[in-house]
């Protein structure tokens, strides 16, 4: 009897054990710090945190001190690239989550699941899209079984705050002593991306202009880098969510490489290159509230002058 089931008990036992891995690490959250070149020669450094992908769902109560203890980084900005809702029950805990980050300026665009409640798929079909050469959904929304999220009571509450919202617009902040300029786009993943609506480049008289996006498909970024943004920051792809260890991502769940799913990389497109920031969120889907090889983060970006 050894023999015959001694190997696929193994199997099992060990598939079992990585699932229990891959759920207590989709609770150990991480706060990445990393340097990015892009101020202009004289102006002082800038910390930016960045916070992506939330997918909250209620009683989550551990992810939401995290996200609270970060207001103790005290940053000078926050951009949020979307995606913080997994439940459509969920704003209140994203707004309590959120609370203290609030009390700094920040910027935000929203992403699928802002609009729309996630639903039951199976993880291997990311897979299957990515080697067919398909990403995301083939229109503005799921075609049937969609769950409407109040996506605009989390809006009201970012906009009562001070927030900026940059679905397919362009907004400003003003810290102490400059003046920042965003062009933001709404969720290419399920196109509403509308790049023709915020076309035409940074802003000359804003000390810096910054481009965020939620999902970092190839067109929003090359549109991005070509207009001449020195920065363009997204989230969406979760790190790649599953990866092999010494490996990485097999998956992004958009058209960009896997070499750049997460964290910080460059864009080239006509002639002109860009710094791109992606964060591998801190959250999941309900149905999948797994990470393996990729823990849920953060990212305290410290904006210095260029090289």
């Amino acid at each position: 009897m050894r023999a015959r089931y001694g190997v696929p008990l193994g199997i099992t036992a060990v598939g079992v054990a990585g699932i229990a891995y891959a759920a207590l690490e989709a609770r150990s959250f991480r706060l990445r710090r990393l340097t990015v070149p892009v101020l202009p020669r004289g102006m002082g450094p800038l910390r930016v945190l960045h916070v992506a992908d939330i997918h909250m769902v209620s009683g989550q109560r551990k992810k939401r001190a995290w996200l609270q203890s970060l207001a103790g980084l005290r940053p000078d900005f926050v951009v949020n690239t979307g995606d913080n809702l997994s439940d459509p029950e969920g704003v209140p805990e994203v707004l309590d989550a959120l609370g203290p980050l609030m009390e700094f300026p920040g910027v935000y665009v929203f992403g699928s699941n802002d609009y729309y409640g996630p639903t039951l798929r199976n993880p291997a079909r990311y897979l299957l899209e990515r080697s067919q050469g398909r990403h995301g959904l083939n229109g503005n929304a799921p075609a049937t079984g969609v769950v409407h999220n109040p996506w605009q009571d989390l809006r009201d509450a970012f906009d009562a705050a001070g927030w900026v919202g940059l679905n397919n617009t362009r907004g400003r902040l003003k810290l102490e002593g400059y003046e920042l300029a965003f062009t933001g786009l709404d969720d290419p993943h399920i196109k509403r991306d509308r790049y023709d609506d915020v076309a035409g480049g940074p802003e000359q008289d804003a000390d810096l202009s910054v481009a965020v996006v939620h999902a970092p498909y190839l067109r929003a970024l090359d549109a991005f880098t070509a207009d001449g943004y020195p920065l363009i920051l997204a989230g969406h792809t979760h790190g790649g969510q599953l990866c092999v260890p010494f490996y990485g991502a097999l998956v992004t769940n958009c058209d960009l490489d896997a070499a750049r799913v997460k964290g910080l990389s460059t864009h080239e497109s006509a002639g002109n290159i860009s710094h791109l920031h992606v964060s591998a969120g801190c959250g999941a889907s309900r149905y999948t509230p797994l990470r393996f090889a990729c823990p849920p983060e953060a990212t305290l970006l410290t904006l210095v002058g260029r090289e």
